[in-house]
């Protein structure tokens, strides 16, 4: 059965973090445009603080983390947060994790680092396990190389369990990341920095074989996909976006890890030379790097209604969820919801 695709919003200024009135008037505003969900990613704050402020001040829309950085805090914390969001709200919380990369865990939080596919498997397992203890009364006996819980009594055990756990989605890139997605996640977050051509070639086919390893299929698994846009209802408007999203793509293309994007094109050889760029200084060239084919093959070009129709024959029918800014008029945001929602 073809998916429909749900729509995402988030707090786009950092402004917003500063003012809890402007938090709840941002929650309360894509409530009423008929948003599907709200996100929060963990860059300059962290991401539960503000849905906490969205959960008491909003009935419907669905609160999600993408991402939360799961290395910087223990599987016990998680397993609170993850709770008490999804009790806070009613059942309207999903936990979206990721990993992070090793410099930023281990310099920047102050914590282990044993390898992201290793670690975040053992991670969602133990919140897992967890879960289990305070919702069906099992034993807590969860023994990782990383993580070890073994330990649980009534005082600390959470009473107010009638919505259960909050769905696990986690963010993945390589094809180890992917294996653990699919063997103990509700999802997958799929990372901006990804075309339509590396995601149909590459990212589905392996997602459907590793799902169809542990006996499921991509009918119960969601698949978020934040897609670049670029979009202006002016020329003006449409360069200056343009420039910003060409300038992300040169950011992430730095980054090793994610050179097999790159190479599914044939353009690897971009990699080292966009990453010897950044360590140069030299981040305001980047956008100098990125091609029009480039920036057309990873993101989502036009005006306001054709990038909905781009969005949607792309990827309508297979993703779960995706992200609009409401940079438009509500007429205009009405319009591309429905076409995508279609």
């Amino acid at each position: 059965m073809a998916k429909t695709i749900k729509i995402d919003g988030g707090f786009g200024f950092a402004g917003e973090f500063h003012d809890t009135d402007k938090l709840v008037r941002r929650a309360q505003e894509l409530e009423e445009l008929g948003y599907d969900g709200l996100l929060v990613a963990e860059i300059a704050h962290e991401p539960f603080m503000p849905l906490a402020i969205a959960a008491a001040q909003t009935k419907s829309i669905e609160l999600r983390t993408s991402i939360a950085v799961a290395l910087a805090r223990n599987p016990m914390n998680m397993a609170n947060i993850g709770h008490d969001l999804n009790a806070y709200s009613r059942g309207r919380f999903t936990l979206g994790l990721g990993s992070q990369i090793k410099p930023h865990v281990t310099k920047r939080f102050g914590m282990p680092w044993n390898g992201p596919a290793k670690q975040m498997r053992e991670y969602i397992e133990a919140m897992r396990a967890i879960w289990a203890c305070w919702y069906e009364g099992e034993p807590l006996n969860y023994v990782g190389e990383s993580y070890q819980h073994r330990l649980m009594t009534p005082e600390f055990t959470p009473t107010n369990t009638e919505f259960g756990a909050p769905p696990v989605l986690m963010a993945a890139v390589g094809p180890l990341m992917m294996e653990t997605a699919t063997a103990v996640a509700d999802g997958i977050i799929i990372h901006s920095f990804c075309t339509e051509k590396h995601f149909k070639e590459v990212m589905l086919p392996k997602l459907e074989a590793d799902l169809a390893a542990h006996g499921r299929s991509l009918e119960d698994f969601q698949i978020q996909f934040p897609v670049f846009v670029v979009s202006g209802e002016t020329e003006e408007q449409l360069e200056k976006e343009k420039a910003s999203i060409k300038y992300r793509i040169g950011f992430y293309a730095s980054t090793p890890a994610y050179k097999t994007v790159l190479d599914t094109h044939g353009w690897g050889d971009l990699q080292p030379r966009l990453n010897r760029m950044t360590k140069e200084g030299q981040w305001d060239q980047l956008p100098n790097e990125i091609t029009d084919e480039m920036l057309e093959a990873f993101a989502v070009v036009g005006a306001p209604l054709e990038i909905a129709h781009q969005l949607k024959e792309r990827f309508g029918g297979i993703i779960d969820r995706t992200i609009l800014t409401p940079n438009f008029s509500t007429e205009v945001l009405e319009q591309q919801m429905n076409i995508l929602r279609a």
